[in-house]
């Protein structure tokens, strides 16, 4: 009986994920000052999206992640998504070669240089089967980040509650990342190069809105990245249908305004007994950059919302 009681109250454990956006140097060092005293489980920091975003560099992202383990977060970093360059390649192999902090991989060339060492799979390796799981968790992998068009049935079915491999961890809040190029549309978008974009991404800190003919609200431009125009957002589902999909973990994407209150209604949704209703409407209120949807978890398309 009190093996049952502990199960019914395991903690759903939350992750803040990698910075997606270009925000000045004092933004990014505020945001994780906030989530220093929040309640995040896990930090993920690094840049994933571009190469040239420099504001923070590796030594200062590792500053960053000493002083959030003293908070008594965990502390992954991410590497790039999509590697361009021998530049590209010597910042990951910096990154794979310290040893204080596991490393989540944002792409196969991550998977030599780690070596068998532990690591996270990031979002945007394909792990579409359960046979593809089980042969990253021979090289090492300790965490799954499904790939966001992934419904929670599906998601059941390659890491079953009862038959896991490795733990789960679920894109829960937060403009989708969907794919990356190696042009940079917000630099076309301003008529720049890519190598001259003077950083205009930095006008957008939650993306440049694009909208379709009929004024839909449909895509966001993220330098090389393209983002959905709708918040993902996964707080009307209930606990129990995450744990029944072997859900341990959510993770939230950061955005420039409310965040903070976003994580904190996670919490009480997930661990504190908060109705998702409230929890949904203390949402909508925060004046988020973005329609909330949930189309993708439930099986219907990415920009849909079902209560």
């Amino acid at each position: 009986m009190n093996d049952m009681n502990a199960m019914k109250v395991e903690r759903i454990k939350l992750s803040v994920g990698p910075l997606l956006y270009l925000w000045p140097r004092n933004s990014v060092t505020q945001c994780y000052a906030d989530l220093a005293d929040g309640p995040a489980d896990t930090v993920v920091l690094g840049e994933v999206v571009c190469a040239r975003r420099r504001e923070l560099k590796l030594d200062d992202w590792l500053g960053l992640a000493r002083e959030l383990t003293q908070a008594g977060k965990e502390v992954v970093l991410a590497a790039q998504a999509l590697i361009e360059s021998e530049s590209d390649l010597r910042l990951l192999r910096r990154q794979t070669e310290q040893h204080e902090f596991l490393i989540e991989a944002g792409d196969a060339s991550a998977l030599s240089l780690l070596q068998g060492a532990p690591f996270v799979l990031g979002p945007h390796i394909n792990i579409y089967s359960r046979p593809a799981l089980e042969q990253h968790v021979l090289l090492g992998a300790t965490r799954w980040v499904p790939p966001l068009e992934l419904d929670l049935a599906a998601v059941a079915m390659i890491n079953p509650p009862g038959q896991q491999i490795v733990a789960t961890e679920l894109f829960a809040f937060g403009r989708m990342p969907l794919a990356f190029s190696a042009r940079c549309f917000t630099a076309r978008h301003h008529h720049l190069s890519k190598d001259e974009c003077q950083f205009r991404c930095m006008d957008d800190p939650d993306g440049l809105l694009v909208s379709s003919t009929e004024g839909q609200d449909f895509l966001v431009l993220n330098g090389i990245q393209t983002q959905s125009a709708g918040m993902h957002c996964l707080l009307g589902q209930a606990p129990q249908r995450l744990r029944a999909a072997g859900v341990q973990r959510l993770r939230l994407s950061p955005c420039s305004h409310g965040f903070a209150n976003v994580l904190a209604q996670y919490e009480a949704v997930f661990n504190q007994g908060l109705a998702a209703e409230d929890g949904l409407a203390a949402l909508r209120g925060l004046g988020l950059p973005g329609q909330l949807v949930n189309g993708y978890a439930l099986k219907q398309a990415g920009m849909a919302w079902q209560p």
